[in-house]
């Protein structure tokens, strides 16, 4: 068996046609209790590429954890061929406590690549930089919108990468947004490696959204399809309708504080001046009109009953790319 065959990760062997759950522990909790935060990889018996399937970077986006954890549960996670590494919950402290950030108050996607003996979600991110990602041809990663702003489900890639703008069309989204690698984010960090990444964002925070996990489990499979990965007992269906590119968006933000409802729902196309939304006060003297800026559709929501002035309540595409 040559060297190729065998992959060698966290310090565990794995070769061709083996399965194996490895563990990625970086801190033990201040119990000394150590959380183990599972890598669940699957490899066949036929050479192919390794696809990262990652979620979890934010304690609070469940939606995204529940995506791949269906892969797995299903089994579309063992390829016919090549290789499949999931990493479910990367932020598992957060996880825990549903809570975004690290313990250390840190944001783990604002600090990629991390650093080998830097703050605890440093050290994470640098683990993962280090020791998993540098196997991966292709990422998908899996989030979710923050707070109470619902996502419509989409991919976001950068401009000018015909790849990833080729595969996120396979990968069938309702939107697709071209959006900068934020720095220190863990999109840039692939990026800069030459690691192409699909981020897909769909639904809010605390909430599992069957149509939003449903889009991404169904995403997933046509892109390990085209790859020639997804087992041939699963059917891949393509999506209802093409993917709307997104090439530039605005959010829509309160003009006064007080109870908020929106009258649009999400992926509606809306035309300069229709009201999209209510600002109402609790004693029924105020009503005010979210009206459209301009023509676009809107894909993201604000859910949360209760708003401030200059809290973002829509965000709406103002400019369209040809796919």
């Amino acid at each position: 068996m040559s060297a190729k065959d065998v992959l060698e990760i966290l310090g565990e062997k794995v070769a061709l046609g083996k399965s194996a759950t490895v563990s990625f522990n970086v801190a033990k909790l201040h119990t000394q209790n150590t959380i183990d935060v599972p890598i669940i990889i699957e490899r066949s018996k036929k050479p192919g590429p390794t696809v990262l399937i990652t979620a979890g970077i934010h304690g609070d986006e469940v939606n995204g954890v529940e995506i791949v954890r269906q892969l797995i549960a299903k089994g579309i996670n063992k390829p016919k061929k090549g290789t499949i590494i999931c990493v479910p919950v990367i932020n598992v402290f957060g996880f825990i406590h549903l809570d975004r950030e690290f313990p250390d108050g840190r944001d783990l996607n604002r600090v990629f690549p991390g650093i080998k003996g830097g703050s605890l979600a440093s050290r994470v991110a640098f683990k993962l930089v280090t020791e998993v990602l540098p196997h991966a041809d292709l990422v998908m990663d899996f989030h979710t919108g923050g707070a109470d702003r619902f996502n419509a489900a989409q991919v976001r890639i950068i401009k000018g990468e015909k790849n990833l703008k080729e595969l996120a069309k396979i990968f069938g989204a309702p939107f697709v947004l071209y959006s900068k690698n934020l720095n220190k984010s863990f999109r840039k960090t692939c990026y800069r490696l030459g690691i192409p990444i699909l981020l897909f964002e769909g639904g809010k925070s605390f909430n599992i959204d069957t149509n939003i996990t449903n889009t991404g489990v169904n995403g997933a499979k046509r892109i390990l399809h085209h790859l020639g990965m997804l087992n041939s007992k699963f059917k891949v269906s393509q999506p209802k309708k093409p993917c709307v590119f997104i090439s530039e968006s605005k959010w829509i933000r309160a003009s006064y504080s007080g109870m908020f409802k929106s009258t649009v729902r999400i992926n509606s196309y809306v035309t300069k001046g229709d009201v999209i939304g209510n600002i109402t006060d609790p004693y029924g003297s105020f009503n005010h009109f979210v009206k459209a800026p301009n023509g676009g559709y809107i894909f993201n929501i604000n859910e949360s009953p209760i708003i401030y002035q200059g809290d973002a309540i829509f965000h709406i595409s103002t400019v369209l790319k040809n796919d």
